[in-house]
């Protein structure tokens, strides 16, 4: 497969903040990114979903429960419901003997907002809902923001990534689960020719069952195909030092800090 101008050739191991770094600040935030970015990081990673109104936000979970509070699925607020809740409510960093952000104003952003206020970082955007059908609308919201060189798109479900590839297919992708199985499959049986997937980042974990993002034959069956690999979600400093070693090309975590550390890039 050849360059896509998302990629970044000779970057050595991008670090990419998991929704903003969130071990660190309230996730999914224009806080949590604004942050990441004055940390250094070379990547966001968020995940989207739509309101009732229509509307795409940055949000990981169906309900705002977790995180907020309130208590209800995402597409059931309007945007202006959602922007109601204390998206800081439920952040502690010392299993709720304290809330520091509560009360702080932080509110779940708008796709658009995030376009607007990080329009030169890259970012990975993980779809986090089946229906109602998102697609279109975050196509053309990136096409709209000028962002389709420095977005990665990111679902478990095959099929509604290879609706957004057909539609928006100047835009990266990784694989979906099937996609990814079956290319992990192949490389473990040394066959990664046989089948390559439609995709300029593969994003693995770092062990999930039989799973093994950082094996040598799924890292050099990626090579092979000009595909780069991402891990996630890894926060152990020692797991990072073995994956650099190995020569992944980006470690995804919640502790973004750590990683820059390592690089010295603090």
């Amino acid at each position: 497969m050849p360059d896509h101008p998302f990629i970044k050739k000779n970057a050595g191991v991008e670090v990419i903040a998991h929704r903003g770094g969130w071990r660190l600040w309230p996730e999914n935030t224009l806080y949590a990114f604004q942050h990441a970015v004055d940390l250094g990081v070379d990547m966001l990673e968020m995940d989207i979903r739509s309101t009732k109104d229509g509307h795409i936000v940055v949000f990981h979970d169906e309900t705002v429960t977790r995180t907020t509070n309130g208590n209800a699925r995402v597409n059931d607020l309007t945007l202006a419901e959602l922007k109601q809740l204390d998206a800081g409510y439920k952040w502690t960093a010392d299993k709720g003997a304290t809330f520091p952000f509560r009360g702080k104003g932080i509110v779940a952003p708008t796709l658009d907002e995030v376009f607007a206020s990080f329009p030169h970082m890259r970012m990975t955007i993980e779809i986090k809902q089946k229906e109602p059908d998102i697609v279109e609308a975050f196509g053309n919201l990136i096409r709209r923001h000028g962002m389709q060189h420095r977005v990665l798109v990111a679902c478990f479900d095959t099929g509604t990534l290879k609706r957004f590839r057909k539609l928006f297919p100047e835009v990266a992708t990784s694989p979906g689960m099937t996609e990814g199985m079956i290319f992990y499959a192949l490389c473990w049986l040394h066959l990664s020719a046989v089948y390559q997937p439609n995709v300029e980042v593969l994003q693995f974990p770092l062990k999930m069952g039989p799973i093994n993002g950082s094996h040598p034959r799924l890292l050099s069956g990626a090579r092979k195909n000009n595909i780069q690999v991402q891990i996630w979600t890894v926060d152990d400093e020692s797991k990072m030092r073995m994956l650099i070693e190995k020569g992944v090309d980006g470690i995804i975590t919640r502790w973004p800090d750590r990683l820059l550390k390592i690089f010295g890039r603090e």
